[in-house]
C-alpha cells in the first residue's frame, strides 16, 4: 500500500511531517491521517507530493518500483 512509501519518501528527505503538511497546506494531524490510512489521501495532494519527491505517482502507489518520474508528454 502506497502509506509505506509516503513515509519512506518524508524520512529518507529528513523532512518531519509538519513540513509536509504545510506544502499541502493542510494540518499535521491531517497528514498523519494519510500516512497511517486513517483518511485516502486525495488525488490533488499525491500529484504536490510526486512532484514535489521527483517521483510519478505511480511509484507513491506502489504500481511501480521505479522511482524516476515519467518524463512529460509533448
Amino acid at each position: 500500500m502506497y502509506l509505506k512509501r509516503l513515509k519512506e519518501l518524508r524520512e529518507d528527505a529528513d523532512i518531519k511531517q509538519l513540513a509536509i503538511a504545510d506544502l499541502l497546506h493542510i494540518t499535521r494531524q491531517q497528514y498523519s491521517l494519510y500516512e497511517t490510512g486513517k483518511r485516502p489521501i486525495p488525488i490533488h495532494c499525491l500529484k504536490i507530493l510526486a512532484n514535489f519527491y521527483h517521483t510519478s505517482c505511480d511509484y507513491i502507489l506502489e504500481v511501480t518500483d521505479e522511482i524516476r518520474p515519467y518524463k512529460k508528454s509533448s
